[in-house]
């Protein structure tokens, strides 16, 4: 792959901010739906709507934890992609370790910034003090996240590789503890931080949001200028309210942003719909 500088990382979010316009200005993309509500068992239910929503891409996964029940759902779960912001959760964990316990008040600033409005900048200062690729991938096998990897050749943050499974894994010890990786302490600072995200970057796994719904998440945008042109937009987070309690990651890799934003809001409807049916 060839390289892609932080100056086009930055003019991919700028291609965001017209992305955001266009949908504005041209309506919803057109996503596959399901005409009729799924019937059977909750996982078949999934199985049925995804499989429309995905519109048969092999560029797309979901997986799914049912906290309720301990249930889990893997909809192409171990597709592999990068990561994009959504690796901004690890970046901040990578800080914490770095520190040794919590921020100090100029690092706390900008891990703020970084998590609640998905920051570039702010995620370059974290990425540096934390160590860079070599400490991501330190934490990612401490985790034992598989499928979770720095990108040979490069030291950038954006195109590090993920999965939907890795990242509800990692969402697990965030909310539950359970690692030696990073204390129960520094991953309920994290995940504070995502339950505290602007309100126009809580689509995907946050659509459902609402006063009665409580969602922690971390979203990932970006295009592939170098190679495919496409766009990875991915999703993961937490869902807790009226009756459903669960993680969730989505990830695809689309035409442009509007439509992976549609997209991921459409898996997070659709799945939030579905577990008020039922455990998994």
């Amino acid at each position: 792959m060839n390289p892609i500088s932080r100056r086009s990382l930055l003019a991919s979010a700028a291609a965001l901010t017209g992305g955001l316009a266009l949908a504005a200005c041209t309506g919803t993309p057109n996503i596959p739906r399901p005409t009729a509500s799924p019937t059977g068992p909750v996982k078949a239910q999934l199985d049925e709507v995804l499989k429309i929503v995905s519109g048969g891409s092999d560029k797309f996964g979901v997986y799914v934890t049912d906290v309720r029940s301990g249930g889990t759902y893997s909809f192409n779960g171990d597709y592999a992609s990068q990561n994009a912001s959504m690796v901004k959760v690890m970046i901040a964990l990578m800080a914490l370790r770095k520190a040794g316990g919590l921020l100090n008040a100029e690092n706390d600033a900008v891990a703020t910034k970084m998590i609640t409005q998905s920051d570039n900048a702010s995620a370059e200062t974290l990425w540096a003090y934390g160590g860079g690729p070599d400490a991501y991938q330190q934490l990612a096998d401490e985790l034992k996240m598989t499928h979770t990897h720095r990108e040979q050749g490069r030291d950038d943050w954006s195109w590090t590789w993920t999965t939907p499974s890795d990242q509800v894994l990692l969402l697990k010890y965030v909310t539950e503890g359970g690692t030696k990786a990073f204390t129960t302490e520094q991953g309920a600072y994290v995940y504070d931080l995502m339950g505290k995200v602007i309100d126009d970057q809580t689509w995907g796994v946050g659509a459902p949001k609402s006063s009665a719904v409580a969602v922690h998440l971390k979203n990932g945008w970006v295009q592939f200028k170098s190679t495919d042109n496409l766009w990875a937009v991915n999703s993961m987070g937490t869902v807790k309210g009226e009756s459903r309690d669960y993680r969730m990651a989505v990830m695809t890799r689309v035409a442009d942003f509007a439509t992976g934003r549609e997209l991921t809001s459409e898996v997070g409807r659709q799945v939030f719909s579905i577990l008020g049916s039922g455990k998994l």
